[in-house]
């Protein structure tokens, strides 16, 4: 640490090999830049240059050195491009989070949307499930994040821009297909198959149950939606799931009356945590998109 500073201005006399020269370049003191180089080679307990009047040359401790110390400068200079590449408001870069329900559709509608007015912009995009998500915004991975349900904790902004009503599936053979419409208490005697707890639909899931008073019967946890309606199909249970993108073979899906079974979707962020160009132009297009953030409000409460 103590050294760092004084990088710039070695590699700068090494350059050179006059101190003059190198001071007008670095725009200091001839003086100071004189008096840096001695401490520089007292606290390496080694001469960097052999003095010639007013001009210098590098020693063999010094040549060794100016490699490492290049490379460092050089690997500075790359992040220092790379932070200003990610925050210029032209064709910088987002670090957007989703729940894997919403890669198929709705993130990439959002983003072709986005993009129409902000075609150089980039994404850096993550699935997961909602705490992981949030685990993630925390340690400053994510600059933003569409999550279910809506967080409400210290250290987060977050806001709700949506909701999806959720449907019971079923096996296209189940004694249940023919219908509609089911009430979830109807539901209390079949085996279910859902997602891992920590998930949100499963919380919701779990709420939902003991509102019609029973506990659900789990045979199968699992950690995607469509492999969820896959085991459906095979017949291995029923699940409560957002509506999917495309009709699923296999399955039939009922309205759920009697409760609101549904799960908000919001959008969240870091408090206080300042926003670069781009990611405060996607913030606020997803805010705009409030109460229509699904593609064509499909399957919207």
């Amino acid at each position: 640490m103590l050294l760092a500073p004084r990088l710039a201005s070695f590699a700068g006399v090494a350059r050179t090999e006059h101190v003059t020269r190198a001071a007008q370049e670095l725009q200091v003191p001839q003086s100071t830049l004189s008096r840096a180089m001695v401490r520089l080679e007292r606290d390496l307990g080694v001469d960097l240059f052999a003095r010639h009047g007013r001009t210098v040359s590098l020693t063999p401790a010094g040549r060794t050195f100016l490699v490492s110390v290049e490379r460092a400068l050089g690997e500075v200079e790359k992040a220092a491009e790379s932070v200003r590449a990610d925050a210029d408001p032209e064709s910088g870069k987002v670090a957007f989070g989703f729940l894997h329900t919403m890669g198929t559709e709705t993130v990439p509608g959002l983003i072709r949307a986005f993009r129409a007015d902000h075609p150089r912009i980039r994404f850096s995009l993550v699935q997961n499930y909602g705490e992981a998500m949030l685990e993630r915004l925390r340690a400053g991975e994510l600059d933003l994040c569409l999550t279910s349900p809506v967080p409400d904790e210290p250290g987060l902004v977050a806001r709700r821009l949506d909701e999806q009503r959720l449907r019971l599936v079923v096996p296209a053979d189940h004694r249940l297909a023919s219908r509609k419409r089911i009430r979830l208490e109807e539901t209390a005697d079949e085996t279910f198959v859902t997602l891992e707890p920590g998930y949100g639909l499963r919380r919701i899931l779990d709420d939902l149950c003991a509102q019609a008073g029973f506990r659900p019967r789990i045979a199968f946890e699992g950690e995607e939606a469509e492999t969820l309606r896959g085991l459906v199909a095979a017949g291995l249970g029923v699940c409560l799931l957002p509506p999917p993108s495309f009709p699923r073979p296999g399955v039939v899906e009922l309205t759920v009356t009697g409760q609101r079974a549904v799960r908000e979707i919001g959008v969240a962020w870091l408090d206080g945590h300042p926003d670069t160009p781009p990611v405060a132009a996607f913030k606020k297009f997803l805010l705009s998109r409030r109460g229509r953030l699904l593609p064509e409000h499909a399957g919207a409460g």
